[in-house]
């Protein structure tokens, strides 16, 4: 059996061995200063990861096998759409082809697949992606005065007259205002909220992986004074309800986990309600919205990148090119 068909039986256990040697090191294209390689972090492996996973998923669903792809296969795989019908951006696609090269290059395939696919790939189509977008102060403000209503907007005769609706707009507030990922929000738990409120009024999120995504990176973020008092309000309403389950965020009375779907199509109707265009309007707006003004307010990469809870500095300093998203004409 070859080097490369051997990945074929059972590829992500070939890859969890591989990520973590220094063959997988030693398939850098530039030799560290000190000229000794050294293994990835953790949280490299666990994005390394999670990418090869979505490939393995893919060739699954295509019924290939590792050691017969070919480049035309890998431009089908980095121009299929996401859950949202939207194309994967460009940047992340070149991420997923250099993996597999250094995978097959590893593997001693000739020719290698992934680098026939990245020289294929022309430099428009890397540029082609639709640059990262923030709201300007004023739509800020339209987006925080067209979140659902609050609660003393409404009548209840019940502790469960209208709840989701208080619950969505807690959760867009924090999501805005401490810079969460939509699967930091849906898997927030009651023990990562701080109990007691800073001299400032602000509360204490503690993220941890937990829950969230498996690329979530552990790592603290203030919620401010206002997005504190809509969270706080929240909670007292979760409590006085009985909802069960550890989920600040909750689904339903069971306590069960809110899905992305739901919350993304939540956040697109107060998009809608305030007037901002919809286009890739979402929860990464948001979070690309508060990302931009922590940089503005003097934050360096280093910092954000700990509030974000990101594994890369560059990855915090690319949010100072976000550009604001145009209003639509009237």
């Amino acid at each position: 059996m070859s080097k490369l068909s051997s990945w074929d039986d059972n590829p992500i256990k070939a890859f969890s061995a591989f990520i973590i040697s220094l063959d997988f090191a030693e398939t850098a294209k530039r030799l560290p200063a000190d000229g000794k390689f050294k293994t990835v972090s953790k949280q490299s492996v666990a994005i390394y990861t999670y990418m090869f996973g979505n490939f393995c998923n893919w060739m699954a669903e295509q019924g290939k096998r590792f050691s017969t792809v070919d480049k035309d296969d890998l431009k089908r795989f980095i121009n299929r759409a996401d859950e949202h019908g939207r194309a994967i951006n460009s940047k992340i696609a070149h991420r997923y082809l250099r993996l597999l090269e250094r995978c097959y290059q590893y593997l001693e395939a000739e020719p290698n697949p992934a680098r026939e696919a990245i020289l294929a790939t022309s430099q428009a189509e890397y540029m082609k992606d639709e640059p990262t977008r923030a709201l300007s102060e004023d739509q800020l403000r339209r987006f925080f005065d067209a979140l659902p209503s609050a609660p003393a907007r409404l009548r209840r005769v019940t502790p469960f007259d209208g709840w989701k609706r208080r619950r969505d707009r807690a959760m867009q507030v924090t999501i805005a205002l401490a810079g969460l990922k939509v699967s930091e929000a849906i898997g927030l738990l009651l023990g990562e909220v701080a109990q007691q409120i800073d001299i400032d009024g602000a509360i204490e999120l503690s993220i941890t992986p937990s829950q969230k995504h498996e690329t979530s990176h552990e790592h603290v973020t203030l919620l401010p004074r206002e997005g504190a008092a809509e969270l706080q309000a929240w909670l007292r309403e979760r409590a006085e309800m009985g909802i069960p389950g550890d989920f600040v965020f909750p689904a339903n009375t069971e306590g069960r986990k809110m899905i992305k779907k739901t919350v993304y199509m939540q956040v697109r109707a107060t998009f809608e309600r305030a007037g901002i265009e919809l286009s890739r309007a979402g929860g990464r707006t948001l979070r690309n919205t508060f990302a931009q003004q922590k940089l503005a307010e003097g934050a360096t990469p280093d910092e954000l990148k700990d509030t974000l809870g990101l594994a890369l500095e560059r990855s915090a300093a690319d949010y100072q090119y976000a550009r604001i998203k145009p209003d639509p004409e009237k």
